[in-house]
C-alpha cells in the first residue's frame, strides 16, 4: 500500500479534520496506508483521531506550541518544525505528503522538497484566496505541489481565477460521508419545527444570521452544534433577540447525529462555505438543508429537491425560506428523502477514498 503523510494545523475541529479522519480510518477504500503529523496542541482533536483509531504523531508532544502569526511564520521558516516532518516522514517511509490546512502548507512543503517526495494540497475552503496575508505563503506552496484536490466547483473557481498557472492536475473530489453510520431516520411526526445548525462559531459561519432570522420565524425552534470564539457573542445576541427559549447550544459535540435526527432540517446561514460536509450529513440522515445560496452549497442543495435555496444573501431571503420550510412539512419530509437518495449516489465515502486512491497511484 501507499504510504501517506498528512499534516495537520488545526486550532479547532471542523469539516477539513472529520474528513481527514474518514479518508484515513479506510485504508483498504484508498489502497494506502496513512499517518498523521499533529503539528498543534489540540486535545479535541486528538480525541477525534484516536475515536477514528488513526495513526498520529504528534509534534505538540515534544515542544509547546502557541497559536498565531509569529509561531506560524517560525514554523513556516523556521528549521525545527520542518526536521521534526522529515524524521517523521522517514520513520513513516512515506511516499506522499498531504497538506490539508494553512498552516501546513509551508513548512509541509519544504519537509516535502527536502525528501523528494510529492506534494498534494486539499483545498477546503476559499479563504487562502481571499486573505491577502495567507496567499502568498499559499502560493509558494501551490508552486511546488504536484497535485491539488478541491472538495467543490466553487473552490476550484476561486482558486483558478486566483492564478489557473499554479495548479497541476487540479480536480474536485466532494468529502464523503459515512452514509451507515448517518443512516436515514425519519424527522419527528410532533412538535415545532426545529432546524440544526452544525458548525464552529464563527464568524464565516454566519450563526448570528442565523439568529436574526428566527426573530422572525416565531413557530420555530434552532439547535445549535459547535463551539468558537463567537458564542459569547450569540449567546448574548440571542437574549438580546428574545428567543432564548427557541435556541439551544449544545457546544461541541463529537457526534451530533442524535441533534439531526430531532431536527426536521438543517440550516446553512454561512458567509463563507467550501462545500459544508455538515450539510452533507444532515442530508445523509434524511434532512433537507434550508441555506443561503454561498459558495459550494448550491452544488450539493438542491432547490425544491434536496432543500430550499434563498434566493440571495440576504437574512429576509434567508427568512422566507424558511417559513416555507414551516409551512410545508410534508414537502420538506419528501426533499429529505431525496437529499439521502443524492449523498448515497454521490458523495458517499467509499466514493471519497476510492478517488483519492487514483490520485495517490498517479502522484508515484
Amino acid at each position: 500500500m501507499i504510504r501517506v503523510l498528512h499534516v495537520v494545523v488545526a486550532g479547532e475541529v471542523g469539516g477539513a479534520e472529520r474528513m481527514l479522519c474518514d479518508l484515513a480510518s479506510r485504508p483498504e477504500a484508498s489502497d494506502a496506508l496513512h499517518t498523521v503529523a499533529l503539528m498543534t496542541p489540540n486535545p479535541a482533536l486528538r480525541e477525534l483521531f484516536a475515536r477514528a483509531e488513526l495513526r498520529v504523531r504528534d509534534r505538540s508532544e515534544t515542544r509547546k506550541v502557541h497559536e498565531g502569526p509569529l509561531s506560524f511564520l517560525w514554523s513556516s521558516i523556521g528549521p525545527r518544525d520542518v526536521a521534526w516532518l522529515v524524521d517523521v516522514a522517514n520513520a513513516e517511509t512515506a511516499q506522499i505528503v498531504q497538506l490539508h490546512t494553512f498552516g501546513s502548507q509551508v513548512a509541509g512543503t519544504r519537509a516535502a522538497m527536502r525528501l523528494g517526495l510529492p506534494v498534494l494540497r486539499t483545498e477546503h475552503s476559499t479563504r487562502v484566496y481571499d486573505d491577502p496575508s495567507c496567499w502568498p505563503f499559499s502560493r509558494w506552496s501551490l508552486r511546488r505541489a504536484q497535485s491539488a484536490v478541491f472538495v467543490s466547483e466553487h473552490v476550484r473557481r476561486a482558486a483558478l481565477s486566483k492564478d489557473p498557472t499554479i495548479f497541476p492536475r487540479a480536480r474536485v473530489v466532494r468529502n464523503g460521508v459515512d452514509t451507515e453510520r448517518f443512516a436515514y431516520a425519519p424527522p419527528p411526526a410532533r412538535g415545532p419545527f426545529t432546524f440544526a445548525l452544525v458548525g464552529r462559531l464563527e464568524r464565516r459561519k454566519g450563526v448570528d444570521r442565523a439568529i436574526d432570522a428566527l426573530r422572525h420565524v416565531p413557530e420555530a425552534r434552532l439547535e445549535i452544534v459547535g463551539d468558537g470564539a463567537e458564542r459569547p457573542r450569540l449567546e448574548a445576541m440571542v437574549k438580546e433577540c428574545g428567543v432564548e427559549a427557541r435556541v439551544r447550544f449544545h457546544g461541541m459535540l463529537s457526534d451530533p447525529r442524535d441533534v439531526l435526527q430531532r431536527s426536521h432540517a438543517a440550516l446553512c446561514s454561512s458567509r463563507e462555505e467550501g462545500l459544508g460536509i455538515a450539510n452533507l450529513e444532515a442530508m445523509a440522515i434524511g434532512r433537507p438543508v434550508v441555506a443561503s445560496p454561498v459558495g459550494g452549497v448550491p452544488e450539493i442543495v438542491q432547490d425544491g429537491v434536496t432543500g430550499l435555496l434563498a434566493l440571495d444573501m440576504s437574512v429576509p431571503a434567508l427568512v422566507l425560506r424558511m417559513h416555507d420550510a414551516v409551512k410545508h412539512r410534508d414537502k420538506m419530509v419528501a426533499f429529505g428523502e431525496a437529499a439521502r437518495k443524492f449523498v448515497v449516489d454521490r458523495c458517499s465515502i467509499d466514493a471519497m477514498c476510492r478517488a483519492y486512491g487514483r490520485i495517490y497511484a498517479e502522484l508515484l
